[in-house]
């Protein structure tokens, strides 16, 4: 977003109430799924939160718990693109049923591998498909921090 909207412009038109935002009486104002139109543009809500709450709009905003839809401001958080990703759900084409689990062919194992600094890293390759979960948990916990998401 912007400077098209200032902190203070969206204190005056919105009210926050649990995560949800409210059109104050006197301001026009078309609120969508999960969208809101002013000044004939169209931002994101969970970024007019953060604004209202903030005073300023990083970049990207993560909901800590992965729900797009939760945009109470405890589950918004500034990240950059890195961390946005590392707080992600598992990709749907997933076929262990575990993040950062892949199946190798060649080694007829279950890899760990993590995204490390725009690299992938191999955390080795095992038989036990639970073991490799907890390995996984282990390498997102030291390289991602508060951004590792385990499902």
């Amino acid at each position: 977003m912007a400077p098209d909207l200032t902190q203070e412009e969206t204190l005056k038109m919105f009210k926050y109430i649990d995560g949800e935002l409210y059109v104050k009486t006197g301001y026009i104002c078309s609120c969508g799924y999960n969208r809101v139109r002013v000044k004939g543009k169209q931002f994101m809500s969970h970024r007019v939160i953060f604004l209202m709450h903030h005073g300023y709009l990083p970049k990207l905003i993560d909901h800590i718990d992965g729900n797009r839809l939760n945009n109470n401001i405890t589950n918004l958080r500034p990240a950059n693109k890195t961390q946005n990703s590392q707080n992600s759900k598992k990709r749907i084409d997933n076929i262990s049923g575990f993040k950062n689990i892949n199946w190798d062919k060649e080694n007829k194992k279950w890899q760990v591998r993590l995204t490390i600094n725009k690299k992938p890293i191999s955390f080795g390759y095992y038989d036990d498909l639970e073991l490799a979960d907890l390995v996984a948990q282990e390498a997102r916990n030291k390289f991602y921090g508060d951004f590792a998401r385990h499902n």
